[in-house]
């Protein structure tokens, strides 16, 4: 027992005398591992798409939608009407007496994206995103 008690102390005191001479300290070495963290966080959990609030920012609302509705928006796209696709006009803001050019922009812009389900939700997103602004949204 007195081992384990004369190696706890020596390592307690050590450990102290090592950090000082190597001219590293304990306040130091917290910021740098706190700023490190804080600039990952930042750039990979998706910061930029939330709030301080938690809510989703307005600008990734219709973003997040096509990402999470692809398979839906692709079928509303090919028939040329449908509750996803009117949904994302509105958020996109585009006007409710401009949704039925919205939806036609939509699918005439399918036919270029369906062989093969070329492009992912990306392409997806930005093709309805400039039919949005050709059909005059916000």
């Amino acid at each position: 027992m007195r081992r384990v008690v004369m190696l706890v102390v020596l390592i307690v005191c050590a450990v102290p005398i090592i950090a000082a001479s190597t001219g590293c300290s304990v306040k130091a070495t917290i910021k740098q591992t706190t700023d490190t963290t804080s600039n990952v966080t930042g750039t990979t959990s998706g910061r930029t798409w939330f709030t301080e609030e938690g809510q989703l920012a307005p600008d990734f609302k219709a973003n997040a939608f096509v990402s999470l509705n692809e398979h839906n928006l692709r079928q509303d796209m090919a028939r040329g009407h449908g509750e996803y696709l009117t949904s994302l006009g509105t958020l996109l803001g585009v006007p409710a007496d401009r949704q039925a050019d919205f939806s036609a922009h939509a699918q005439a812009a399918y036919t270029r994206l369906a062989p093969a389900h070329q492009g992912g939700a990306d392409d997806i997103f930005a093709v309805l995103r400039h039919n949005a602004s050709a059909v005059g949204a916000r």
